[in-house]
């Protein structure tokens, strides 16, 4: 079904649950995983973006590392640009690695409240015709109890839910 994901990836729980998503996604199919950061400029910052260098690349670095634990053939980027022009950058980024379908998360970090809002994905979307998946949201858990509920784990939830 799908040979390589483009998986869109910030720094909010919801980019955690995309990458679980996406690995639960990727062991099922054989996928390979590319994961991007768009590092926002600042608005009125001067090239000033959200996060360094070094916090980007740890970003990255950590989801590759969780999709290889997961037994996942993964690679990672980073790229800057301005909060308007992110959808842009996710597409182009889609197309120079030959994905079959992009990844994002569903619900924001209110730091990035722009990087993965509605009309971000709706953006997304609306620029490929590719297949834009979007995780499904993290879970609200009141109790650490809560999550010993779940059988062996969220990233088992996850690969019962693609079945």
């Amino acid at each position: 079904m799908f040979d390589r994901l483009l998986l869109a990836l910030d720094d909010s729980p919801a980019g955690e649950v995309a990458t679980l998503f996406a690995a639960a996604l990727a062991r099922r199919t054989g996928a390979g995983v590319h994961v991007l950061h768009v590092n926002e400029r600042l608005v009125g910052g001067h090239g000033v973006t959200l996060r360094s260098r070094t916090e980007s690349t740890a970003l990255v670095s950590g989801a590759v590392q969780q999709l290889v634990d997961a037994g996942v053939r993964a690679s990672a980027s980073v790229c800057v640009s301005s909060y308007r022009s992110v959808p842009e950058r996710i597409v182009s980024a889609a197309f120079e690695r030959s994905a079959d379908a992009i990844v994002l998360g569903s619900t924001r970090n209110r730091r990035l409240g722009r990087l993965f809002s509605a009309r971000v994905r709706e953006r997304t979307t609306r620029l490929t015709a590719l297949p834009v998946l979007t995780a499904p949201a993290p879970l609200q858990v009141t109790s650490p109890d809560e999550l010993a509920e779940w059988p062996d784990g969220f990233g088992r939830a996850l690969d019962s839910l693609l079945s």
